[in-house]
């Protein structure tokens, strides 16, 4: 096996790779489109979404010194973080507010990153945060998903070639950005139908005195905002050949 050092695998991960053809780009895009429309696909990749939004919850309640308990990952592609600390005030708000908004803004991000040309960078960046929400995981199911998502990013990243890891990069951010909007119309329906009386929308409203659907709203806004600019991103530019007999400008 190759002897990689410390050095050569920073230059590999920080270092900037070619745009993918505009072919590949426009086919993940339809196969990410397709994920999230096709209900059966939808119900497995629904857990990717689910990883980031209960990541985020966890992420927030740290940073907004709450102590956090742990996070559990379950087989119908529900998920809870349970943190400690003030049950009421600005560090359990944003906490509440984080879950439906962080997996839009990480496909935003994601997008940031690919139109850089910084594939590895998204990948290897997507490894660092499963890992650190694995060490909170407390369940197995949980800890399964987290695990096989991370080993597929890394043999992407580490064995598959380089249109390969742009596919497999850009597959990911076109997903996340699109499968953002559908939660927050799911979250809507099942609130409308007094389904769902401890959404983070409705526990948002208790602390906060704002109505539900405003969060709803705000969930929904966000989440096509980042839809639009990072697909605006991630399209790549198609240039049209020079036609014979034309004067170039």
């Amino acid at each position: 096996m190759e002897n990689v050092s410390i050095a050569d695998l920073w230059d590999r991960v920080t270092g900037t790779q070619p745009d993918p053809p505009w072919w590949l780009v426009l086919l993940v895009g339809v196969v990410a489109l397709g994920a999230v429309a096709h209900g059966p696909t939808w119900r497995v990749a629904r857990n990717t979404v689910t990883i980031a939004h209960e990541g985020g919850h966890a992420l927030v309640a740290l940073l907004t010194g709450r102590k956090l308990d742990g996070i559990k990952l379950h087989s119908d592609t529900s998920g809870v973080t349970v943190s400690r600390g003030k049950p009421h005030g600005p560090g359990m708000i944003f906490t509440a507010l984080a879950g439906y908004l962080t997996p839009p803004l990480l496909g935003l991000f994601f997008a940031l990153l690919l139109a850089g040309g910084r594939i590895t960078l998204m990948l290897w960046f997507s490894l660092a945060l499963l890992g650190g929400m694995l060490v909170m995981i407390r369940n197995a199911y949980g800890a399964l998903s987290v695990i096989a998502t991370g080993a597929v990013i890394f043999a992407v990243s580490w064995l598959g070639s380089a249109e390969v890891q742009a596919g497999f990069a850009y597959l990911a951010a076109s997903f996340l950005l699109l499968a953002a909007v559908r939660p927050v119309v799911e979250l809507q329906r099942m609130r409308a139908r007094h389904m769902a009386p401890s959404s983070d929308a409705d526990q948002l409203a208790h602390l906060t005195g704002v109505p539900g659907l405003a969060w709803v709203s705000l969930f929904g806004a966000v989440a096509l905002v980042a839809l639009v600019t990072g697909g605006a991103l991630l399209v790549p530019d198609v240039s049209l050949p020079d036609l014979p007999g034309l004067p170039t400008p």
